[in-house]
């Protein structure tokens, strides 16, 4: 979604001449954005949508959690969405970061679009779940990053080394060793969740390498029709491992030691997770529509519904929501997925970006020195 579900992106790389057609594509160009041809950039729909349909499973797997005790099923389709939608929504976010070089402007949007609202919300999680969790004691830190803020801090880090991946001749066989080397590393702390950040560095590093005719190849009917049978050996698989296999395998915030395995688990784990993954993500992206659709608006504005949903998530279990014993069934189940979906959506509408702007998208101009273009 964007660089973060929804951030800033660095580049637009929109498909050349001729393709947009031919894959289905239909491109808009909102206010502020540039085009090749002109002072608009284009959007591309596909990314939007794709945007949108992973934050609504971001919510409802969160929406699931308190369900999963009770329902094998419920169980599998958690463990089957948590193995693709962060994967997904890093290697989109990769995809867009190509054009980070460090320049002035683009540092400028990192601190604006990411490190402003991690402050924020790090802050604003901290004294929510003060409350909710009960611990009122929870110290104010942001080198500690508090529930969904981990990917804010997980994607300055990515976005500061993008140069780096540039110049290594073998980017992506290097970022899986670093992530196999985290997975067996239980000393690494806490800080900046460094764990999550290197175990998922794979998935950014690959998106870095990607281009719109990779996005397109997956694009065809023919592995539109594929992902269809590989969904279903993977809900399978998944609903066999659900009793068998911890999802906090799928986290990758702990080291193989911190899981109860043998440290050489660690980098076994990643690469099979890597490839299963990417798979899963590609069929996925199969079935993402190209062309816009009525949640393609919504789609660029999913760092709202990332950020806000997770308020809703936790006062949700502290008054309560999930007492009724009638949830726990398949109904049940079925309205908390409705619900969380419905929830997400609203938090991506126009009404909840305007008052919640200052927050997701500050634009503190005051705090800035001028462009070197601009100054005398």
């Amino acid at each position: 979604m964007g660089d973060a579900p929804g951030a800033t992106r660095e580049t637009a790389s929109p498909p050349r001449a001729g393709t947009a057609a031919a894959s289905g594509t239909r491109q808009q160009a909102p206010a502020g954005e540039r085009t090749e041809s002109g002072p608009e950039r284009r959007r591309d729909a596909f990314f939007d949508n794709a945007k949108y349909l992973a934050i609504v499973l971001v919510a409802v797997g969160h929406a699931w959690e308190p369900l999963r005790g009770d329902s094998r099923t419920v169980s599998a389709l958690y463990l089957l969405v948590y193995a693709f939608h962060m994967p997904a929504f890093i290697v989109v976010a990769g995809y867009h970061s190509r054009g980070f070089d460090g320049s002035e402007g683009r540092v400028r949007r990192l601190v604006t679009g990411v490190v402003l609202p991690y402050v924020v919300f790090e802050t604003a999680y901290t004294f929510f779940t003060r409350w909710t969790d009960g611990v009122p004691d929870r110290p104010v830190t942001l080198l500690e990053p508090l529930y969904l803020t981990w990917f804010l801090a997980a994607l300055f880090v990515w976005r500061l080394t993008t140069p780096l991946w540039k110049l290594v001749r073998w980017p992506v066989p290097l970022a899986l060793v670093i992530a196999m080397a985290a997975s067996l590393s239980p000393s690494l702390g806490e800080d900046l969740d460094v764990q999550r950040t290197l175990q998922f560095l794979p998935y950014f590093v690959l998106g870095l390498l990607l281009r719109p005719e990779h996005f397109r190849a997956v694009r065809r009917r023919r592995v539109r029709v594929l992902a269809v049978p590989v969904f279903a050996g993977a809900l399978a698989v998944a609903y066999w491992a659900a009793p068998r296999v911890t999802s906090a395998w799928l986290y990758h915030r702990d080291s193989a030691q911190e899981l109860g395995a043998p440290a050489w688990y660690g980098p076994v784990a990643t690469l099979a997770l890597f490839a299963s993954s990417l798979l899963l993500v590609a069929c996925f992206l199969a079935w993402v529509p190209g062309r816009r659709t009525w949640f393609t608006a919504l789609g660029a504005a999913t760092l709202y519904g990332y950020l806000l949903h997770g308020f809703v998530a936790q006062v949700s279990k502290y008054w309560g929501w999930y007492d009724a014993d009638w949830l726990y069934r398949p109904l049940g189940a079925v309205v908390v997925t409705l619900v969380a979906a419905v929830v997400v959506t609203a938090l991506c509408t126009a009404p909840v970006r305007r008052a919640f702007r200052w927050a997701v998208e500050p634009k503190p101009d005051w705090a800035f020195r001028r462009p070197a273009a601009e100054r005398p």
